[in-house]
């Protein structure tokens, strides 16, 4: 055996290539033109003993600064939140735990009951008729609404806020360079919320608007103007929510007149590790049914009245004509599905709002914390909107080169904003959840100060 992880000796080798009338594995690859080939050996160090490589994979994870050595103020659309002990160990159940959708109905009861529950808990939470069996993530669910919206009505504009998540606006640039879509864009207000006249201008003709709820600065903003305004252009509202945990205080956005609402449920059980495994979802209004992507789990009941649960309602490719699928989503992300539903059922209606209310009295404790400590100094609350666990902090000269200076003492102190909006370089977005101590929320604010 001349390979660690390939057990073919050069005899297995030399009968594979004979069996099929090759003389050697150059003459193998010869139909890769030669120019595109590697003409030598990998550039690669020695290798290592199993036990040397475990020592070295733990000496490059220890450079990382994770939240047991650091204090993280970091949100942004990844929170984190404390999640159940129980919840990771019933995920590594047998028959929950694995990468695809086991839909068959016949040996997923299980699986389909647990869809069905998180379906249910989805249209409570976000106050909807309906919510399919969840998405990839939060911004190809927000893409995903602004396509179906183009079709239910026939229109190839888009109108999203520039308070939407920078990623969610790229995802979507993205799917829209390749069919034809045009997106465009509405700015803030000074108090961080919709220019609502813009808005307003911009919808005309348009297939969707688009906002956030609470926004990408934290803010809280009432989407109802803006439902009117899509109505009125004769377009779909769409509000896209990545802080689930926002809705145990907030007004759920169906109940508000939102059309579609794209969300993120990470925070419901899903650890924040290197941008996934994420839980998109994607929940409507009634009317929506028919062009939602994805799949819906229904109950039913046999020929002997047993309940049972089925795949009701499915628009991808494989289940209709390919021409007439809605989508290429082709699975969902169940495993981290069945974490948020779990979430959900463990915290419940009285426990969700305690929740959310802890996240919301230190938020509002940090930010008047830091702007006490710091407002000598100039630092500030830059947005003067509601808000809930997210605010922006400015007046701190280069925010990036502050987030750089408070690492090195122990603190994430947050996002510096300047990356996504350039008239932002002096702020950051600072997120506070359930799991910030008091204490690590005046180190923060005494180190924001300088």
């Amino acid at each position: 055996m001349t390979h660690p992880y390939i057990p073919n000796t050069d005899q297995d080798a030399r009968l594979m290539l004979e069996a099929i009338g090759v003389p050697s594995i150059d003459a193998l690859f010869e139909p890769i033109p030669a120019a595109v080939r590697l003409h030598r050996e990998l550039d690669l160090p020695p290798a290592l003993s199993e036990p040397d490589l475990l020592a070295h994979l733990g000496a490059l994870a220890a450079q990382n600064a994770d939240s047991s050595k650091v204090a993280t103020f970091l949100g942004a659309g990844a929170y984190r939140h404390f999640a159940p002990c129980f919840i990771d160990q019933l995920l590594l159940r047998s028959e929950f735990y694995t990468a695809y959708t086991p839909y068959q109905p016949e040996i997923a009861q299980g699986t389909l009951q647990a869809i069905f529950e998180f379906q249910t808990l989805v249209c409570q939470l976000m106050g909807t008729d309906i919510a399919n069996a969840s998405m990839y993530d939060g911004s190809t669910a927000m893409t995903e609404a602004a396509m179906m919206a183009c079709r239910m009505t026939k229109r190839d504009r888009v109108v999203v806020a520039r308070t939407v998540h920078p990623h969610y606006r790229e995802v979507l640039d993205t799917y829209a360079k390749n069919l034809g879509l045009t997106i465009v864009e509405a700015g803030f207000e000074a108090d961080g919320t919709i220019d609502r006249a813009a808005l307003a201008d911009a919808a005309r003709g348009a297939a969707a608007v688009i906002l956030q709820y609470p926004n990408f600065f934290g803010v809280i903003e009432d989407p109802r103007e803006a439902v009117e305004i899509a109505k009125a252009a004769g377009a779909l509202s769409v509000a896209v929510v990545t802080e689930p945990v926002a809705m145990g205080l907030l007004v759920p956005p169906g109940s508000l007149g939102i059309d579609i609402v794209a969300g993120e449920m990470q925070a419901f059980g899903a650890p924040v590790g290197f941008g996934g495994p994420y839980c998109g979802v994607m929940a409507a209004s009634e009317k929506c049914m028919r062009q939602m992507p994805g799949r819906f789990v229904g109950e039913a009941t046999d020929t002997e009245g047993r309940k049972g649960y089925v795949l009701t309602l499915a628009t991808r490719e494989q289940h209709i004509r390919r021409e007439k699928a809605t989508s290429n989503i082709c699975t969902n992300s169940g495993l981290m599905a069945l974490a948020a539903t779990m979430f959900m059922a463990a915290y419940g209606k009285q426990g969700l709002p305690a929740l959310a209310r802890l996240n919301f009295d230190k938020a509002h404790y940090a930010r008047e914390a830091i702007v006490r400590a710091g407002g000598k100094a100039g630092v500030t609350a830059r947005f003067a909107g509601p808000f809930f666990n997210e605010f922006v902090v400015g007046g701190l000269g280069d925010a990036s080169a502050a987030q750089k200076r408070l690492l090195g003492s122990g603190l994430v102190a947050g996002l510096p904003l300047g990356r996504y909006y350039p008239e932002l370089q002096d702020s950051l977005l600072v997120c506070v959840t359930e799991l910030n101590g008091v204490e690590d929320i005046d180190r923060l604010a005494a180190a924001l100060a300088g």
